[in-house]
């Protein structure tokens, strides 16, 4: 039912109350009255959800489509394995070509049109085993079976798949927040912003506007090293700015919110311009065709997974932006107390 997404990664109509959002508020009621009721059908033990035998935490946002998981779980998974855990990561692969739910592994060098193409970008920057699988669960146990050392297991996104038992939720947050605070399809909630979950994480602004939510831990996110994606030479911000400011970009992005990768080139003083996919959609000669004609390209990592298959002349000018995210001091300690709480849970 979404129209095409702007700049923001949502049609226009979940930002604010409009005649057509309100013409599908009825169906956001429906919604809500079907989640409601299998959310009790948990709690009732009418359907059970599966301990799969080691700590479960849960990164997953409220609304549809992204809001910074993926480099929250990478500094997650860094940040765990520095202190000795060994993370696992199950995600849904979303984009994946085949609708098998058989589990699939995931490493460095998979085809993202194969398993989706955040699951490989994870696998690439944090080392870690990497499953997927539309039953959350079923990939988890896949995971375990594959990889028995692994002794916590991140899910990316997931909140809404209760049949995985999970000890920590973390809901993640941007600058859009809720939109215009209503439910599928008239708005981009999946549940209400009243859930219950251990933490809330997201800018300091954003955060502000959240009552309740468990802790708050505001993260800081910048750009990292600009890399050539041919010759890998690889340039700090600034440098990149000195070299490149003064000719004419290109910046691409297929993200959950690709205004604010945009406006973080801006902020660099470069002058791009943008055009934005949908999240998770395919990189094309298409969607790269009406930029600069010479100049560079820039793209998010996740974007950059896609695009092995363009022809060599465009490839010669993309440039890949690392998003780099800063967890608060006291982020890690929290969550590693927490994963302490729950060892030895039983697995049934």
């Amino acid at each position: 039912m979404a129209q095409p997404a702007g700049h923001s990664g949502w049609p226009d109509w979940w930002l604010r109350r409009s005649l057509l959002s309100w013409a599908l508020w009825p169906l956001s009621r429906l919604f809500a009255l079907l989640s409601a009721g299998r959310r009790s059908l948990y709690r009732a033990g009418v359907l059970r959800a599966e301990r799969v035998g080691v700590p479960v935490v849960v990164v997953g946002n409220l609304t549809v489509g992204g809001a910074g998981k993926t480099p929250l779980i990478t500094e997650l998974a860094r940040g765990l394995q520095q202190v000795g855990w060994r993370p696992g990561i199950v995600s849904r692969g979303y984009g994946r070509r085949s609708a098998d739910d058989t589990p699939l592994r995931v490493d460095a060098q998979s085809d993202p049109a194969e398993c989706g193409d955040e699951p490989v970008l994870l696998a690439r920057l944090t080392g870690c085993p990497v499953m997927v699988g539309r039953r959350r669960a079923q990939a988890a146990f896949a995971l375990r079976a594959a990889w028995p050392d692994v002794d916590v297991i991140l899910s990316d996104d997931g909140l809404q798949h209760l049949a995985l038992a999970r000890d920590v939720e973390l809901v993640v947050v941007d600058q859009r927040l809720w939109g215009n605070g209503w439910l599928l399809p008239a708005g981009p909630l999946r549940e209400s912003p009243g859930r219950r979950r251990d933490a809330t994480l997201g800018p300091e602004a954003a955060l502000q506007q959240v009552s309740g939510g468990g802790r708050h831990f505001a993260l800081v996110r910048s750009l990292g090293d600009i890399t050539h994606i041919v010759s890998a030479q690889t340039l700090s911000a600034a440098q990149f700015v000195q070299r490149f400011g003064a000719k004419p970009l290109g910046a691409v992005a297929g993200i959950g919110h690709p205004r604010q990768f945009f406006a973080m080139l801006q902020a660099l003083g470069l002058t791009v311009q943008t055009r934005a996919l949908g999240d998770h959609q395919p990189l094309s000669t298409d969607a790269l065709a009406g930029l600069p004609p010479d100049g560079p390209i820039l793209l998010t990592e996740k974007d950059a997974i896609k695009s092995a298959h363009l022809p060599p002349v465009l490839r010669e000018r993309l440039w890949v932006v690392g998003l780099r995210l800063q967890l608060p001091a006291d982020l890690l300690p929290w969550l590693h107390q927490q994963l302490e709480k729950a060892r030895g849970l039983p697995t049934s």
